[in-house]
This record gives C-alpha cells, sequence and structure tokens, in this order.
C-alpha cells in the first residue's frame, strides 16, 4: 500500500511521487492550505494539501486527530523559512495528490501527541494501544528490537544455539512463590510456570551442546516495584568447559559490543570488580552505584568500649555493625528538617535512630564539632572517627549502628538519597563485577543458598563445606550497572555428590531433593561437564539504556504493582464449568471492601 514510511523520507526523494499510510499526527489550517503531519513508526512528515484539487482539499478539512489515511503525492522542499530542523524530514515536504481515508478515529482517551501530563499509569495500560502509539514508547520497543538482535547476533557469531526450554513445567523451590497451571488430564496436579530455565539449561549442558542462548520469558509470583514484573524476560546463557574468567570475560565483550553499537560508548575494558564483602562494607549493597563517591567506613573497633551503649552494643556483637558515612560539605548543605527526615527514612529499613556529626571546624579538633552524641566520645575517639573518615571542615558524618543487615541496608538507601538529592550522580555509565559471594545465608538459624542451590562452592572437598559451610565462598558472579544488576550467573556443580551436600546443607532430604530434583540427580551420573552461565535482564537493560524510569515503559504489554492487566482485566474469573473441568473448587474470598 505504501512505497516509503513517511518518517524515513529525505531530501533524496525530492520529486519523487511517493505512497505512505498512517495516523494524522497535527492537523492545520493555515488559511486555504491545510497542513497534515502523517505518522508512521518511522516518524512523521508533512503533507500538504492545496485547493486546485478540490474534491482532495475537501476531504482533508475533515480529517482530525489519530484519522487512518493513505497519501500520494510529490515530495519537495520546503521554502528555507518554513525548514523544521528539530525534525528528521522537517526539510522536505510531500504534495498530497490522492488521499483516501482508510478508517476514521474518536477524540483519543489519552494524549498521544502532546506530554502525557497528569495521565495515570493505570490509564495508559488500560489504553495501551494508544500510549504505544507515542514517540517515546516507539523508541523504547524498538530499541528493545534492536538490542536483542544485537545479543542474538554476538551469540550466534560465537557458536551459541538457540534452545526454546518447555514452559509448562515441575515446581521447583528457586526463591520466589510459582505461578501453578492446574492439569486438566491429572486432576489434582498443577505445572508451574518458569522462574528461570535453570535446570533445562544444565540438562542441555549435560546433552553436550556445549553453548545455550535463549532469550525467554520467565513468571515469579512476587512482590512488585519499579524494576521486577511477574512475567519478564531474561537472556539466558550456559557454557560448558569455561570457567568464570572466561565465561565473564566474553559476557564484558557482549555489554561493550552493546553500549558501542547502541549508545556509541565505550565502556572500561575491563570491568572493576569489587568482592561481596568490600561492596557491602563501602556501599552497603551488593550491586553498588558507583556514579558517586559516597562509602562508608567501620568504627566498630573504634567505639566498642564507650559508655554510649548505642555504639559499644552492636560494636561489641559478632552480628553487629557500627559504620560512618561522611556527606562531603552537608554541615553546611542539609537543614535540620533534611536531617529529621533522613532519620525517619532509614527508619524504614529497621534502623532506631540516624546520629550524627557536624564538623564545623576540623583544626579545632572535639571543639568544632556540633552532635548530641560528642559528649558521649572522649576527644580521642573523636579524632579517629575523623581521620579514619578523611572528614574535612563543613562535612557531615552519619552513623549506623545495629545489626550487620539492618546497617548495610539502611545507609546504603541513604547513600543512594543523598546522592540524589544533592545532585551528586555524574551522568555517566558504571559497570563493574561482584564476587566471592557467600555461598550460603543464615536466616533464623538455618542455611539458605544467596543465589541458588545449583551454585558450585569454591572448594575441592565435600569434608571443607560440611566443616564451614557459613566460611564458603561460591563461583557466582553479578554484573551490576549504574546500582542496578543486570546479569547474574555462576559456576554450576557438576557431581552429584557436591549436589547431594549441598542440598543436606540447605535441608532438603533425600526424598525430597529426589521428588523435586530427581532428573537432575540422574543426568549428574551420566558424565556431567563442568560449566556455568548467566542471565541477563533483558528489561532492565532496557530501561537503563532508554533511561526510563520503570520497566513498564519498555514493555508492551505489562502488569500494575498490583500484578494486574487493566487493558484485559486479568486475572479473571474463570466459569465454574472450567473449574469443574479441572476438578477445582475455589474457596469464597471475601472483596477487599468487604474488609
Amino acid at each position: 500500500m505504501r512505497s516509503h514510511y513517511s518518517g524515513a523520507l529525505t531530501k533524496e526523494q525530492v520529486g519523487q511521487e511517493v505512497e505512505l499510510c498512517g495516523w494524522v499526527h497535527r492537523r492545520r489550517d493555515h488559511g486555504g492550505v491545510i497542513f497534515i503531519e502523517l505518522r508512521d513508526r518511522e516518524g512523521f512528515v508533512q503533507v500538504v494539501f492545496e485547493p486546485d484539487l478540490p474534491e482532495i482539499f475537501q476531504t482533508a478539512e475533515t480529517l482530525r486527530s489519530e484519522f487512518v489515511l493513505k497519501v500520494k503525492g510529490r515530495v519537495r522542499n520546503r521554502p528555507d523559512s518554513m525548514v523544521n530542523p528539530n525534525v528528521k524530514t522537517g526539510a522536505i515536504e510531500v504534495v498530497g495528490e490522492q488521499l483516501i481515508l482508510l478508517n476514521r478515529a474518536e477524540t483519543p482517551a489519552i494524549p498521544i501527541v502532546d506530554n502525557q501530563g497528569d495521565v495515570s499509569e493505570e490509564q495508559r495500560l488500560k489504553h495501551r494501544y494508544l500510549d504505544l502509539r507515542r514517540e517515546d514508547m516507539q523508541y523504547r520497543l524498538r530499541f528493545r528490537a534492536q538490542t536483542s538482535s544485537i545479543l542474538r547476533r554476538y551469540l550466534d557469531n560465537n557458536g551459541f544455539l538457540d534452545v526454546e526450554t518447555p514452559i509448562l513445567t515441575k515446581a521447583t523451590p528457586e526463591g520466589a512463590r510459582d505461578y501453578l497451571v492446574p492439569s486438566r488430564t491429572h486432576k489434582g496436579s498443577f505445572f508451574a510456570l518458569p522462574q528461570s530455565p535453570q535446570l533445562f539449561k544444565q540438562l542441555l549442558m549435560m546433552a553436550g551442546f556445549d553453548r545455550y542462548y535463549q532469550i525467554v520469558r520467565c513468571f515469579r509470583d512476587e512482590d512488585l516495584r519499579a524494576d521486577r514484573q511477574p512475567e519478564f524476560t531474561q537472556l539466558d546463557i550456559e557454557t560448558s568447559f569455561m570457567d568464570e574468567e572466561a565465561i565473564m570475560t566474553f559476557m564484558e565483550n557482549m555489554i561493550r559490543q552493546l553500549f558501542k553499537q547502541q549508545l556509541g560508548v565505550e565502556l572500561p575494558n575491563p570491568f572493576p570488580r569489587l568482592t561481596y564483602k568490600d561492596a557491602m562494607q563501602r556501599y552497603g549493597s551488593d550491586k553498588p552505584d558507583l556514579r558517586f563517591d559516597l562509602s562508608m567506613v567501620d568504627i566498630a573497633d573504634v567505639v566498642s568500649n564507650v559508655e554510649f551503649k548505642v555504639f559499644s552494643g552492636p560494636a561489641s556483637d559478632p552480628k553487629g555493625r557500627v559504620a560512618a558515612l561522611k556527606v562531603p560539605q552537608g554541615a553546611k548543605n542539609l537543614t535540620r528538617k533534611q536531617l529529621d527526615d533522613y532519620a525517619k527514612f532509614v527508619g524504614i529499613y529497621g534502623a532506631k535512630g540516624l546520629a550524627y556529626i557536624k564538623v564545623n571546624d576540623r583544626e579545632a579538633g572535639i571543639e568544632g564539632l556540633q552532635s548530641p552524641i560528642v559528649k558521649h566520645l572522649s576527644p580521642e575517639i573523636c579524632e579517629t572517627v575523623l581521620e579514619r573518615t578523611q572528614a574535612e571542615t563543613g562535612d557531615l558524618i552519619f552513623f549506623g549502628a545495629d545489626n550487620y543487615k539492618v546497617v548495610c541496608e539502611a545507609l546504603g538507601a541513604l547513600r543512594i538519597k543523598l546522592a540524589e538529592d544533592l545532585g551528586l550522580i555524574k551522568d555517566e555509565w558504571k559497570p563493574l563485577w561482584v564476587v566471592d559471594f557467600p555461598m550460603f545465608e543464615e536466616v533464623d538459624g538455618r542455611l539458605h543458598s544467596l543465589h541458588h542451590p545449583f551454585t558450585a562452592p569454591a572448594i575441592e572437598s565435600i569434608d571443607d563445606l560440611r566443616n564451614q559451610p557459613r566460611d564458603i565462598i561460591s563461583r557466582a558472579y553479578d554484573m551490576v550497572l549504574n546500582g542496578s544488576e543486570i546479569g547474574g550467573g555462576s559456576i554450576r556443580i557438576h557431581t552429584p555428590e557436591m549436589q547431594q551436600a549441598v542440598f543436606e546443607l540447605l535441608g532438603i532430604g533425600s526424598e525430597e531433593a529426589k521428588d523435586k530434583f530427581g532428573f537432575l540427580l540422574d543426568a549428574l551420573k551420566y558424565g556431567c561437564p563442568p560449566h556455568g552461565g548467566i542471565a541477563f535482564g533483558l528489561d532492565r537493560i532496557v530501561m537503563l539504556m532508554t533511561e526510563s524510569t520503570s520497566i513498564r515503559d519498555v514493555i508492551a504489554f505489562p502488569k500494575t504493582q498490583s500484578a494486574s492487566c487493566p487493558l484485559t482485566e486479568a486475572p479473571s474469573i474463570v466459569s465454574p464449568e472450567q473449574l469443574t473441568e479441572l476438578g477445582i473448587r475455589v474457596a469464597s474470598v471475601k472483596k477487599e471492601s468487604d474488609g
């Protein structure tokens, strides 16, 4: 129906006859001449309808926003005074010679041409087919498609095979709740939607495919936020006979190539690395944002014997932590109200308060400090804290004192909020690897995998694993970009004995292991190669690269934060007949309005 895309026309087509199809972006009537901006996925071009073709001109007078047209006309240069340098097609226009109205449109339920303004996300998602017509949404989804294509080419060119894995599979414990699908043919039994293809990609390595990848949908029934969705897309990768160094180098090259091709950005080579321990000690997070310099220092050894129990209590507790976070010139730039607000903010993360010291005059020693807590500290301790934080006149020092987890989470979150409030975040890309994760974390006296139970420990002996499980480092690695984890992976366990030992430490007995992972344990017996891999969050990568604030803005048809779809009104109630066929009876559920 068309010879060109409207937004792809250039001066090279001047003098040519073209056929275009698209939507009316804007319509202007300038005293007897009608201008239409005709939009398609490539952009828009100005079409001019002049009164010397009365029948066409009469139709053009009836056009409104979002009408669908076919136009035939000749491309010409715009007059110099009418050139728009801010538009790709701003130097040309099309003189309309034929006009076919393909479809009329009601007034759009949400704005398409102009800024969204006060339109709620709920309304945008309810009318997503209109929302997706907007220029920024068109850009994001095209960017996403190009990103997928670049990643596929890189992997294809390096011997990786694109292999699909099942969507209907077996429920296995992977950290989040499964979405379950009832089976009609096996009443009372359920499939689970995969949280990831983890087990299947390992089986592919055992089957000898050597290098696998898949851009795959995954499903997790978990609490949502701006960078989470119940169904999401990841680039899943697995390879045999490569250790972590080889895998990390290979993946770095892939991400560098992606940024070079998509954004023209040269990422560092190699990426910097931080151990998990250093990341938590300095930034309170295993996905630190390195675009600004705020970092924590530990002072437990300095304050362990002070009478001030707020400090000495956690400092003397093996599971406690006392840390300081210096804010350059914070004493000058932060108001009392802001300090009070920050104290409330850290309370979200379990902190009972937020002590601070203002350094009004560094040379004056303790006399130059302002804080309610200074009276509890000796001049020598204050001086040591100032030296350790490298504080100067005008700086402010915040303190966190509690159990290790609370201090990390509270000061880590405060670090980011301070950087945002004070404009400290630099406009740059800061990738890094976080390595040397603990194999396990302890919750309520029980061990849990920090990554997943198939991650290999960095030891040779099963006895070492059993004797000192809390001290074991895993062979895991996460790629972090600007404070977001964009990829996580590990070398996998490739012997049945080690896998069984890990299951035992996690409290998964032999019967439970056989029930949930029997097929994997069986496969490990038949010559499993050493293997490892990584999974990248495609939604999150595109969100960061397009500077979007939510992954919902880079997914065509996302769910809300309550895991519902305003467009299709899913999830929905199904008929009693369908439930009967599945052998399911639904218990009565009170509506929220019923309390």
